[in-house]
């Protein structure tokens, strides 16, 4: 059965928002494996072509800074490094490499003792080398100019192909959840579908669902990818200063505070901002489906005042979930400001004193940032700012995650939903004859405190019509349910040929059950279609036959096209009694054993309802046929009749057998319709 629980959280007005932490987050992820899995490969690949291109992207700014600030502007020879990409000659390369760089309280020569070695100094060894000519900087800058020009080949290949990979990998998680959910939806029984609101199935299925491309995104490439430019960026800073590195660190902590402080309140905004927007959809489910009645009964303005209400609330919801979210950025982002202002006058300050950086002599053999310089500067403060501006986005994510764990709690929801009609272990074969179906001691309730069907005992042999009768509300239409296995009985037995119905296929049994139903659902399709929908391999000559049985085939064949008319949204170019006679037809063209008419001859004249009686029983010699009706002529052409009241049946018998009770409930229902019609 349905957990209490699960379907509490379905239909109730949630209020509180979960618990979401470490362990929380961790299980959810793990439920998306399944759906991870089939493109886990494509997923690793993207998150490595990623990285790689990050860190060459990173690597070549570098050089391609020094080379531009350095080198081309001011004239520094280059780093046999540096040489050997733009393939350039020794008259470009520095002989300095091997010198210390000097200290502002170094002794200088003129005050070393005269038996000393003096120690040169980069700037030193660099002086007593011509810098590059100007013709020697304009090549250098050419062929930077080039590297330039790959890089950026390269760099808008992987812009363009890099995303649109990412898109194809997260739209088929999604797409796998989505059909895992309706797949789901289906198998669940009725007891679920007369609860739930249809507009809150189709937000979890369209809306919730989605969250697994954002978890994909959000929660597992992006921050990886944050998390790798944001080391990269505190390992550069450290390079040249581990001072500048630990102010970053210091810096998150605050961001940390803030974040911890703001995730309840996003999260209860979050719950908040789904559930209106649940409510928007379910909303405009119903208005569009009942459009018909809306218009005859003038109520439009009430229709729409009730939407108004519900988009408004869902409107605000939406705005205080993201006014949320920005208070926070505006906290991590002032924090983050005041991060770079302030080393950046630091830096500032270190370039006019011509500091040595942390290890400058120990990579001048890629780049020449030996001290603090207006290269080394403008690599420092970008570094600084995109730590920042990192760290800004992760806390965004971070909001994001939040909004995403509610969703797919919502969207998981339904899957943990196990369906209460399920096919038995030791399952049997469907009879390849039906003789008899047959009701013992049937009990069912849609609800604890309200018995609908009480000790139903009721057995149809084939080549027989019994006739359903009683007011609305006793039980008929359910009964017929359960012989569809819609619903199980709480307690008795439903049995084809000696055979309990719940020891077979749901499957088999469904295929050997036919139903036309009270409320005739057409679809946007030929008349053909319709008629074929619920067939395996039908024919033209099938769908004709089914056709001719359901008196259908002369308004068919009137139409300019034939059984090929386009039918408009719910077959809105048929009458009502045009709708009834294909809907009859969709159940005759599936030749089952056993069929269900409910309300078959309730909007047709009285000569085609002759005809289509007449039809069914030369069709239905050899089956089982149930009809659901009220009108008294097709009730007097059943084989029996059985009278339900207050879930039970009270009489059973032919028409003349019931009439000749004085005092019977069948003779007064005859009584009182008789007189209605006559009135």
């Amino acid at each position: 059965m349905i957990a209490k629980d699960l379907m509490a959280a379905l239909t109730a007005d949630e209020g509180e928002a979960p618990a979401v932490g470490p362990r929380q987050f961790a299980r959810l992820a793990l439920r998306t494996w399944p759906f991870i899995r089939p493109v886990l490969k494509h997923m690793v690949t993207l998150l490595v072509a990623g990285a790689v291109s990050g860190l060459f992207v990173s690597v070549l700014w570098v050089v391609a800074s020094d080379l531009l600030f350095n080198k081309v502007l001011i004239g520094e020879r280059l780093q046999p490094l540096q040489a050997a990409m733009l393939a350039l000659d020794e008259s470009y390369v520095t002989a300095s490499l091997d010198a210390k760089p000097a200290r502002e309280d170094a002794p200088s020569e003129a005050d070393a003792s005269d038996d000393s070695q003096p120690t040169p100094s980069a700037e030193a060894a660099a002086a007593d080398e011509p810098p590059l000519t100007a013709a020697q900087r304009k090549i250098v800058r050419d062929r930077l100019m080039i590297w330039f020009a790959v890089g950026a080949l390269v760099v808008l290949g992987a812009i363009a192909a890099l995303p649109y990979y990412g898109t194809w990998i997260r739209h088929r998680i999604n797409q796998a959840l989505r059909v895992a959910m309706v797949s789901r939806a289906e198998r669940l029984s009725l007891k679920y579908h007369s609860q739930a609101r249809v507009g809150d199935s189709i937000f979890r299925v369209y809306q919730d669902s989605a969250m697994i491309v954002n978890l994909v995104e959000e929660a597992l490439i992006e921050p990886i990818s944050m998390l790798c430019v944001l080391l990269y960026g505190i390992a550069f800073i450290a390079f040249f200063s581990p001072s500048l590195a630990l102010a970053c660190v210091v810096a998150a902590v605050p961001m940390i505070w803030l974040t911890v402080r703001f995730t309840p309140r996003i999260r209860r905004r979050a719950l908040a901002n789904r559930r209106a927007g649940s409510d928007l959809v379910s909303r405009l489910q119903e208005a569009f489906a009942i459009v018909k009645v809306v218009k005859a009964n003038r109520a439009e303005g009430r229709i729409l005042r009730r939407f108004d209400d519900d988009s408004q609330r869902a409107l605000n919801a939406a705005f205080y979930l993201r006014l949320e979210m920005v208070l926070l950025s505006a906290g991590v982002m002032l924090v983050g400001g005041a991060l770079v202002i302030a080393t950046e006058y630091v830096l500032a300050s270190w370039v006019l004193a011509g500091k040595e950086t942390f290890l400058g002599a120990a990579v001048a053999a890629l780049v020449g940032f030996v001290v603090w310089n207006v290269g080394s500067f403008n690599i420092g403060r970008q570094r600084i700012g995109d730590a920042a501006e990192t760290g800004y986005h992760l806390v965004r994510v971070w909001c994001m995650m939040q909004d995403l764990f509610i969703g797919l709690q919502r969207a998981f929801l339904l899957l943990d939903l196990e369906p209460d009609i399920e096919d038995d272990e030791d399952a049997q074969d469907f009879p390849a004859v039906i003789r008899q179906v047959r009701c013992a001691d049937v009990h069912f309730r849609y609800q604890a405190e309200t018995p609908l069907l009480a000790g139903i005992d009721l057995t149809a042999d084939a080549g027989t019509i019994t006739a359903l009768v009683g007011a609305s509300g006793a039980g008929k239409s359910t009964l017929m349910s359960l012989l569809l296995r819609l619903y199980d009985p709480d307690r008795g037995q439903i049995a084809f040929d000696d055979i309990d119905l719940r020891k077979l296929r749901v499957e088999d049994v469904r295929a050997n059950v036919a139903i036309a139903l009270q409320k005739n659902v057409l679809f946007t399709a030929t008349i053909a279609d319709n008629i074929a929908y619920a067939a395996a391999k039908t024919t033209r000559a099938d769908v004709e036959a089914a056709a001719e049985v359901a008196c259908a085939d002369e308004f068919i064949a009137s139409m300019a096209k034939g059984y090929d008319t386009e039918l408009g949204e719910r077959g809105g170019k048929l009458s009502t009694g045009q709708r009834q006679r294909l809907s009859i037809a969709r159940a005759i063209v599936r030749d089952t054993p056993i069929l269900i008419l409910d309300e078959p001859t309730a909007s047709l004249d009285a000569q085609t309802e002759n005809r289509l009686l007449g039809n069914l029983a030369a069709w239905g010699r050899d089956r089982i046929v149930f009809l659901i009706t009220h009108r008294l002529s097709t009730i007097r052409n059943a084989d029996q009749i059985a009278f339900l009241e207050d879930g039970r049946i009270v009489e059973l018998g032919s028409h003349e057998a019931l009439i000749g009770r004085p005092h019977g409930r069948y003779r007064a229902f005859v009584e009182a319709e008789t007189s209605a019609v006559a009135a």
